[in-house]
């Protein structure tokens, strides 16, 4: 692997560490009310099939050891997120529903992915498009719950759901696997963390502009952390 690459792979890795880890606050929480209380499982369960998928992507791709390390790092902290929330669900309705979510997605899903293309897909370089090509669907359409809180952030004028922090995550990690992917020439790699990138370029912009304004002003002084909407924006995002 060229020097350069390998380089810009690992300052990926690292940011991708940040973002995979950034929901701990939420779960320290959830851990220490002993409830989920109104946070929705959906984000974690999609995002640790998104982990998943990377993963075997990153394995079955010659030199993909970046792709494979970092999203190896990603399902086991997406499958803590899930378990701790089936355990600390506010109510059985909701501990049925994550299960029957995760099981169908996470295991099933995965698993139907994971059987098809090792089994019936015997040219490699065949199997690594189709596993890519359902990796970079997956990750564009996950990409709508970060428009849902632009949308939020004009709508309401205040950025209060909209934290700068996971916003300026999802532009560096865009951007950087963006640029790893140019240098590796990875289409499936470029065309999800490209849409990334552009998106967090919006959304610091967005932000820039309602900052300052009453609205965010006021939910400053009325809510100590969004953590709600933390939770929401940050799980939807690509991490690759």
């Amino acid at each position: 692997m060229d020097s350069t690459l390998f380089i810009i792979g690992v300052i990926g890795n690292i940011i991708s560490v940040l973002v995979f880890i950034s929901p701990i606050k939420t779960f320290w929480r959830i851990v220490r009310s002993g409830s989920t209380e109104e946070f929705e499982p959906a984000p974690y369960v999609f995002t640790l099939l998104n982990a998943l998928l990377w993963l075997y992507y990153g394995v079955t791709k010659p030199d993909g050891l970046l792709v494979a390390t970092v999203n190896g790092f990603g399902a086991v902290m997406e499958a803590i997120y899930v378990v701790l929330f089936i355990v600390y669900a506010a109510n059985h309705a909701t501990r049925v529903k994550t299960t029957k979510l995760a099981a169908a997605l996470d295991i099933g899903g995965f698993g139907v992915v994971f059987a098809a293309t090792t089994f019936a897909i015997n040219e490699l370089d065949l199997r690594i498009m189709v596993i890519g090509m359902i990796c970079a669907c997956l990750n564009v359409l996950m990409y709508g719950s970060p428009l849902a809180a632009m949308k939020t952030v004009i709508t309401t004028k205040s950025v209060e759901f909209m934290p700068f922090f996971l916003s300026f995550f999802l532009f560096l990690n865009g951007g950087i696997w963006a640029t790893y992917a140019v240098l590796d020439r990875d289409i499936f790699l470029g065309i999800p963390n490209g849409i990334g990138f552009v998106l967090g370029t919006i959304q610091l912009i967005i932000y820039a502009i309602y900052m300052n304004s009453k609205a965010s002003q006021s939910s400053k002084e009325t809510a100590a952390s969004p953590l709600l909407a933390s939770n929401h924006q940050g799980e939807a995002s690509s991490h690759v």
